[in-house]
């Protein structure tokens, strides 16, 4: 809990440089273990934040660097469905900015590229509280993408039988 409350703050400093430097309110979509944590879907530890590129000022420069630890992923290199922002869960606690979570079966989809060792423990913890369904109607939406960097979208495929076999999706 502690941790959650430490990766809060941050954004909540994230807020208040934006109001302090007069920013208009943005939207900002989390993913991976940082997104886990704030949603409460798994307690691994982790102080850095991935987020989805929606082509941001260089302005926010100064906002974005309240988080210390960030990566901002460009959309056309990272496994996302096109639709994430349908299922994005917003956290209301933050006042100013638009802060989302990509949701469990989101996050779970994201990871399939890489299955390493991290991946596959927040995985484990993800897949009890997500649906199958969806997770698969996900991975369609994926392959579907022709705005995926083929390198992207060709490791992904090469790992979606490991995924399938290990969590019978």
């Amino acid at each position: 809990m502690e941790l959650k409350k430490q990766l809060e703050d941050r954004i909540f400093d994230m807020e208040k440089v934006a109001i302090a430097f007069d920013i208009e309110p943005f939207d900002i979509y989390f993913l991976g273990g940082a997104a886990c944590i704030l949603g409460e879907y798994t307690e691994r530890a982790t102080r850095d934040f991935d987020f989805i590129d929606l082509n941001y000022p260089s302005k926010l420069g100064r906002v974005f660097v309240q988080l210390r630890d960030f990566d901002m992923l460009e959309y056309e290199s990272t496994i996302i469905s096109p639709k994430y922002k349908e299922r994005a869960i917003k956290l209301n606690k933050f006042k100013y900015l638009n802060v989302y979570l990509l949701s469990p079966e989101d996050i779970i989809v994201s990871k399939i590229i890489r299955l390493e060792q991290k991946d596959i423990e927040d995985i484990d913890e993800l897949i009890d509280i997500s649906d199958k369904e969806l997770i698969n109607q996900i991975i369609d939406e994926v392959l579907l993408r022709d705005n995926l960097y083929e390198s992207k979208k060709n490791q992904f495929i090469k790992r979606l039988p490991q995924f399938r076999e290990r969590y019978y999706v």
